[in-house]
């Protein structure tokens, strides 16, 4: 199956789940670095088909394969864990697969869902994973079946993404709320680190282009914020930019008192990165929050 693209020049690029939160914003950052970037829509590429995806790795020529794709609602996982499975797990064995024969590097793009959760503080890519639902557990499948059929691949666990001004993550979506005067709430006992997928994407073809391999955490520095803490700062940033005229009231919520979740979260996923700094720096989780909600008030034209 041969995928259109377009020449720009510099090496050529695939990039599975192009139109999602992170995959809008490498195939921009891998444009702007003059790469030919190739973007299959799910007509063109159905995830759920295995044949399809390595026919397409195999027949486009890229020297760079990165997956984006994700089924990444918990509770779609749960309401449909073969389809979860498939596009988690099998797709992803089917891309570095083809990467083998080919000999594109590939970078395939996991979650601190797959960590244990249980205990609090930083973890690093050693870590144990006990993932506690259908979405981390195919995701971890994921990465078994990624490393068993190229090993050469690189996995980039990310966390809690935002930044995607068309595609708003948590920070954006709480402002949301408060810019349209609804009442606020978040969780306060569940942690990780908030992440800009403008990092994400300048990470991964750092790593890409080192000819790294193995797992990377490629996450914000810094200590773990929960969900309350996310809302807190953004909106601090959005009254210091007069896009808010003063705090609203946000009330603490805790993680199992909370009804509308029907499949279980893990608590603690706060990721360090021991491997990724000799490549590329990440800011702070707080700096991530605050970049992402300028970004996200210029869009909009609100300052």
């Amino acid at each position: 199956m041969q995928v259109p693209g377009y020449r720009i020049g510099g090496m050529r690029i695939l990039i599975f789940g192009g139109s999602g939160r992170t995959g809008q914003v490498m195939c921009r950052v891998a444009a702007e670095r003059e790469a030919d970037v190739l973007a299959p829509p799910h007509d063109v590429c159905p995830l759920e088909n295995a044949e399809a995806v390595s026919d397409t790795v195999l027949n486009c020529g890229a020297d760079l394969v990165v997956n984006c794709a994700a089924i990444s609602g918990l509770e779609a996982c749960g309401d449909d864990p073969l389809s979860a499975h498939l596009i988690n797990a099998v797709a992803p064995a089917a891309m570095a697969l083809a990467c083998r024969h080919t000999g594109a590097r590939f970078v395939h793009l996991s979650t601190d869902y797959v960590l244990d959760g249980r205990r609090s503080g930083l973890k690093d890519e050693t870590a144990k994973c006990r993932p506690v639902c259908v979405y981390g557990e195919s995701k971890r499948e994921g990465e078994l079946q990624v490393q068993e059929a190229w090993e050469e691949s690189i996995i980039a666990r990310v966390s809690w993404i935002c930044g995607n001004p068309a595609k708003p993550g948590f920070p954006e979506s709480m402002l949301t709320r408060a810019l349209t005067g609804q009442a606020l709430a978040a969780i306060a006992d569940k942690t990780s680190l908030p992440t800009d997928a403008e990092d994400i994407a300048h990470a991964v073809l750092a790593l890409a282009e080192a000819k790294s391999r193995g797992i990377f955490h490629v996450c914000s520095t810094g200590e773990p914020m929960s969900w309350w803490d996310c809302a807190a700062i953004a909106l601090q940033e959005a009254v210091s930019l007069h896009a808010l005229p003063a705090l609203p009231e946000l009330a603490r919520q805790q993680l199992d008192a909370v009804s509308f979740f029907r499949e279980p979260r893990p608590r603690h996923t706060a990721m360090i990165s021991t491997r990724l700094p000799q490549l590329y720096s990440m800011p702070t989780a707080e700096q991530t929050v605050r970049r992402a909600v300028r970004r996200f008030l210029a869009a909009r034209g609100q300052i």
